[in-house]
């Protein structure tokens, strides 16, 4: 197989970086196509003060191998830094420490019996097998191992948090895994990196120079097609493309948008791509006091517009952080729900009053600065089986291939999944050489 092949990528994510790199660095003659004027992702940034800030939270595990050995590769290992974190759960205006054993048996709003089965699904999750677990939902799963009172008052809060009114179809193999990602190292530890995810971003951007591929910033891609006359055309902007083969990575709900008429009647109609995914709502912002000693504190409550705060600068050193206490206060919700829909403003009025409220110590005058953000496309909502219904790397046989988060699972959504699931489709296309590590 030539390693001199034209490729395009389509979508300048962490999916569609890393796929660029590893086909860079097989030889390939590579484009990459990104319809904003960012990279990145999910990972997008923004500025302030003289410094880069995520604009919905990221972290990195220890259990996190691909994409540590990526930051390897890029020589970054040295840049990463750990910090250890710890959880909480508010109810009502208490917020209870949920780390050991002790804790969850002083965690008041459950009965005592209620907390020793959650403490037993805790230690039950982290040995038993997966098999099967796709064919189970979540609910019926962690209510057949908790009881009832837990099921409604603990795990189907935060459920509902992640999922809305679809928690019911989840499987149960989606939050054993991410249990198992969580707990995978004896302590709980989150990683960050110096200069934030954008130093990632860059130090790709910058190695694929070097290899010589071809990038594109706000060049939209639409009227993807192949035939065996043509091969794989494309436009972008008013420029016709053609390649010898195609990755698209942007998120699946928007695949049938890029498609010619032809493509989708020929290829995508046979495929199963109805495969629905979440949003996100988020208000970052800059206080001059700690909110609380947790780096994440669940909020569950229905009166409460955000589902979780997420003290960003607990996992930052301060250079990275600016010295500012960042906190991330997001909601889950449908790109057509009326949440997702409500004017931004309006979202971060709510929330910064329900958040004052909530922790009394915070002031609206210790706030120095706020700000919100909105993405579509965040996580793919999964039913029963969904292990069976993913779609395939590729579409059209040695020609298309396809990767997304909808793809990810049973793996978590991240983007140590994201690069995972590159290195698939990189080995899916014959490179599987690229992929060894230095």
């Amino acid at each position: 197989m030539s390693s001199s092949e034209r490729v395009a990528v389509v979508g300048g994510g962490i999916s569609g970086l890393t796929t660029a790199f590893y086909l860079a660095r097989a030889g390939c003659k590579v484009a990459l196509f990104e319809a904003s004027d960012q990279f990145g992702g999910l990972g997008t940034f923004f500025e302030h003060q003289g410094r880069t800030f995520e604009r919905f939270y990221h972290c990195m595990l220890p259990t996190d191998e691909d994409l540590l050995n990526l930051l390897s590769e890029l020589s970054l290992e040295n840049e990463t830094y750990w910090k250890e974190t710890t959880f909480g759960y508010l109810s009502g205006h208490t917020i209870y420490p949920l780390n050991t054993a002790i804790d969850l048996l002083r965690f008041k709003p459950l009965s005592l019996l209620s907390r020793i089965r959650v403490g037993l699904t805790g230690l039950y999750g982290s040995i038993a097998s997966s098999k099967g677990l796709d064919d189970v939902t979540s609910a019926d799963w962690l209510k057949s191992l908790s009881g009832s009172e837990a099921f409604e008052k603990f795990w189907r809060p935060l459920l509902e948090a992640k999922f809305g009114d679809r928690f019911q179809q989840v499987p149960a193999l989606w939050f054993w895994t991410r249990f198992n990602r969580e707990k995978g190292s004896k302590k709980e530890e989150k990683g960050y990196i110096h200069g934030g995810y954008k130093r990632i971003v860059d130090t790709l951007l910058q190695a694929l120079k070097q290899y010589g591929v071809d990038i594109y910033a706000e060049a939209p891609v639409r009227e993807i097609d192949h035939s065996e006359e043509n091969g794989v055309t494309f436009r972008a902007g008013n420029i016709l493309h053609s390649c010898d083969r195609i990755v698209i990575t942007t998120p699946l709900p928007v695949l049938k948008s890029l498609s010619s008429d032809n493509f989708r009647d020929r290829y995508l109609s046979r495929l199963n791509l109805d495969i629905d995914m979440q949003g996100v709502l988020n208000v970052i912002l800059f206080l001059k006091k700690r909110v609380s000693r947790h780096y994440w504190v669940a909020a569950s409550s229905a009166d409460i517009p955000f589902q979780g705060v997420v003290e960003t600068s607990d996992i930052m050193n301060t250079e990275d952080s600016g010295n500012f206490h960042i906190v991330h206060l997001m909601k889950y919700c449908h790109r057509t729900s009326e949440a997702f829909n409500q004017p931004v403003e309006e979202f971060k009025r709510r929330s910064i009053t329900k958040f004052c409220e909530i922790f009394s110590h915070i002031s609206p005058e210790d706030i120095e600065h706020e700000f919100v953000f909105k993405a579509p496309f965040v996580e793919p909502i999964y039913s029963l089986g969904y292990a069976k219904r993913k779609p395939p790397e590729e579409i059209v046989s040695g020609k298309v291939y396809l990767l997304t988060t909808a793809q990810v699972y049973p793996t978590v959504t991240s983007w140590n999944g994201s690069v995972g699931q590159a290195r698939k489709v990189i080995a899916k296309m014959g490179f599987e050489s690229a992929l060894s590590t230095r």
